[in-house]
């Protein structure tokens, strides 16, 4: 069996108060790339996860021991990733490989939102990849209608910002909002993304909180962002705690002119807003 595991970009991140578990409360619109990592699935001697060129232990290793600590009774299986998304980019890489691990045992291990949630913040929204809601620290996900079809750049910028290191720049940095002002940004990005529109419809809503934070340690973002815009889209901006920036275009046709303005060989052109067929191949 083979499986896509999308990546996935954040169209806006609003920044709320720390928990008391340290983590931050969120409100972001996710949606799926085009691009994602091929993960080809096959019955083995044992468990095991093969990821070229990822160091340390793999999240998607992680989701098969908890299936298994749940009970899962499936046969033993090697699970071999081919990484297409960008590593520790802001785009999700690990979570949608962790994501597509667990929706394996959909129908045969209940509560796998919340095996997702213990996994990491960006696993529940993965489940099912489709333009959500997203609040809490990332474990509360609303799905949205399928928007209008529209295409992005992504300059990923050599990845490896730590997640952490950004958000404690952020705090660092007084960044933030109140409980209430998510509750109100929700309501509108349900509004604006809930009618079904390319996120272009909406961009005064398109804002990413740790941007700040994120330049603040890679300064470099800054030249991404306007180099995008120069090179033609609409609305520019970080995803997740980068360092991958992205352009917004309306089309493909667009977005793969862009490049060419751009002079740099990192520049990735893709469709978004919906996420490919996910499954191919024989069932296990």
């Amino acid at each position: 069996m083979q499986i896509h595991a999308p990546a996935k970009l954040n169209l806006c991140l609003y920044l709320g108060p720390r928990r008391e578990d340290g983590l931050h409360q969120l409100c972001s619109l996710f949606e799926p790339l085009a691009l994602g990592d091929l993960i080809e699935v096959r019955e083995a001697a044992e468990d095991e996860v093969i990821c070229a060129g990822v160091d340390g232990e793999n999240l998607a290793l992680r989701a098969l021991r908890a299936l298994r600590e749940h009970g899962w009774e499936r046969p033993p299986l090697r699970i071999e990733i081919e990484k297409r998304t960008p590593v520790a980019a802001g785009l999700g890489g690990g979570s949608a490989d962790a994501a597509a691990v667990l929706r394996l045992a959909a129908g045969e291990v209940t509560d796998l939102e919340q095996i997702a949630a213990a996994l990491g913040a960006d696993v529940p929204s993965q489940l099912t990849p489709a333009l959500s809601l997203v609040r809490g620290a990332g474990e509360r996900v609303e799905a949205l209608p399928e928007p209008k079809r529209h295409a992005v750049v992504l300059l990923p910028g050599g990845g490896g910002l730590s997640t952490a290191d950004v958000f404690a720049e952020a705090d660092r940095l007084g960044l933030g909002r109140g409980e209430e002002e998510l509750d109100e940004l929700a309501r509108r990005l349900r509004s604006a993304a809930g009618a079904g529109t390319s996120p272009l419809a909406y961009p005064e809503l398109l804002v990413n909180d740790l941007e700040p934070a994120a330049r603040s340690l890679r300064p470099e973002i800054g030249e991404a962002l306007d180099g995008l815009r120069d090179a033609g889209a609409p609305h520019a901006l970080l995803t997740g705690s980068g360092p991958t920036a992205f352009g917004l275009f309306e089309s493909l046709a667009e977005a793969r002119a862009a490049p060419a303005v751009l002079a740099r060989d990192d520049a990735i052109v893709c469709e978004a807003g919906t996420a490919p067929d996910m499954k191919a191949g024989s069932s296990l």
